[in-house]
């Protein structure tokens, strides 16, 4: 049985602001609003979400070893 880790802690590239999320298991998360700079986070290219670009977890679909979102 694998051990699926639903908090991940998105950092800011812009202004480097941290916060701790919980992830969602049923849908991707492709945008995320930074709360301090309001900048709007997109999955960079390979990336299937902003958790797999700015989190320090991978999303839920990706530690189980299958594709996110399909």
């Amino acid at each position: 049985m694998l051990n699926i880790d639903l908090l991940s802690t998105i950092r800011c590239p812009s202004c480097g602001h941290l916060r701790t999320e919980t992830m969602p298991t049923d849908a991707c998360q492709w945008f995320y609003e930074c709360e301090a700079c309001k900048t709007l986070l997109k999955p960079l290219p390979g990336d299937c979400c902003v958790y797999c670009s700015y989190g320090t977890v991978k999303c839920p679909p990706i530690q189980a070893g299958k594709n996110c979102c399909n």
